[in-house]
């Protein structure tokens, strides 16, 4: 009975365990071994953490990217069945398993396109944190998603939230979706503010605990925008039908309307581990110990206009957004640098925009990449935006 039972658990492989989607994913599956269970855990440098995630899950292999700490990994985990890999080329080996159902992927930025790929092309199901692998090659993503019939099920908050509206809409036509925003740390400032923050500000999220790119690109608001062009994407939607607002509670985490006017919202308290679950369970809903909003409780809930003129990484990325091509592909790259350099006290707040708008006058136009050419982008917007800042 217990094997059997152990068949019908979903066999999770988590592409990115030790960030702060993988970390909070972990908690999911904790509180749930009879519906989850841990196959394959990967991580860039973070080799302790990676360890003891090991030891605790048990998965069937780990990757660690940092080839200069494989033989930590490999001598902690002697003890045990797990199966140690390493280096870039190992993702990507792992990702073609057969012995997995659905991929975690919660690799930050570029990094985790290929095996994304990998994993549809192996006929794997996608609960997908890694916005980036939309907005660099969303085109070349969910065409093979669509001819290996892969289901690619969003976990950012806003993308989830479009999700479950739209669920039991298959027929009904969208009008536009509604992308909700806090503002992050420095809504309503200006300018002559911004002109002096650091880092140590720019991570202080209002609302969401976030890795450091992700809270910077929030900061920023390229997050959102970053976020306009991975919708289009996943619903299969024109640039004129995605709507940005500003909505400083973050407790409606994004709207559909229809054609006929009516307007759907998912709501909830800011908290990723919702967005996370959902998407292993799918399409299941399962019990949760999440904090619950308390209507009765609640103050009035606001929204405004965002102020793409003080900040203007989200008009770079609708630009992006509706010249496609590999222009976002170029602004994706570009910001990845320059948070970089932001985050190690290199370039100021305002310069991470001057800097991606630069990449985006500088780098060639593609009309319609191949997926050698989005690589191709991706490392020439880098080394311009890296020699811009002396990297």
């Amino acid at each position: 009975m217990s094997r059997r039972l152990n068949r019908m658990k979903k066999k999770i492989a988590i592409f990115g365990s030790t960030g702060s989607i993988g970390t909070q994913a972990l908690d999911v599956i904790a509180t749930h071994p009879d519906k989850f269970e841990v196959e394959i855990l990967t991580a860039h440098s973070n080799d302790m953490l990676l360890v003891d995630q090991a030891k605790k899950f048990n998965p069937n292999a780990v990757v660690i990217v940092n080839e200069g700490k494989y033989t930590a990994v490999k001598e902690a985990l002697a003890g045990t069945d797990v199966k140690v890999f390493a280096g870039e080329k190992a993702l990507e080996e792992v990702a073609s398993f057969d012995t997995y159902d659905m991929m975690l992927a919660a690799i930050v930025g570029f990094a985790g396109l290929k095996s994304t790929l990998t994993a549809i092309d192996s006929g794997k199901a996608i609960a997908l944190a890694n916005k980036e692998t939309l907005v660099v090659a969303g085109d070349i993503v969910m065409q093979r998603a669509v001819e290996k019939r892969v289901p690619v099920i969003p976990v950012d908050s806003e993308h989830s939230a479009i999700f479950q509206c739209l669920v039991g809409e298959t027929r009904n036509k969208i009008e536009k979706v509604i992308l909700t925003a806090s503002g992050g740390p420095f809504l309503g400032k200006k300018p002559n503010f911004l002109v002096n923050v650091k880092k140590e500000h720019a991570l202080q999220h209002p609302n969401w605990n976030m890795g450091a790119k992700i809270s910077v690109d929030s900061a920023t608001l390229m997050n959102k925008g970053l976020e306009m062009i991975e919708a289009k994407w996943l619903f299969n939607l024109q640039p004129d039908q995605i709507q940005v607002i500003i909505h400083p509670q973050s407790i409606i985490h994004s709207m559909v309307q229809f054609e006929d006017g009516s307007v759907k919202a998912q709501m909830g308290l800011p908290d990723m581990k919702l967005p996370i679950q959902y998407a292993l369970a799918f399409p299941q809903r399962i019990t949760s110990n999440f904090p619950r909003y308390d209507f009765s409780r609640s103050s009035a809930l606001h929204f405004e206009q965002p102020d793409i003129k003080t900040f203007r990484n989200l008009a770079l990325a609708g630009e992006a957004l509706n010249k496609s091509g590999n222009m976002p592909c170029i602004l994706n790259a570009a910001n990845e640098i320059a948070v970089y350099g932001f985050l190690r006290n290199r370039i100021g707040f305002l310069d991470i925009t001057e800097l991606v708008e630069r990449a985006m006058d500088k780098i060639s136009y593609i009309p319609k990449p191949t997926l050698e050419e989005y690589f191709e982008s991706d490392a020439e917007a880098r080394n311009f935006a890296a020699s811009l800042i002396n990297l």
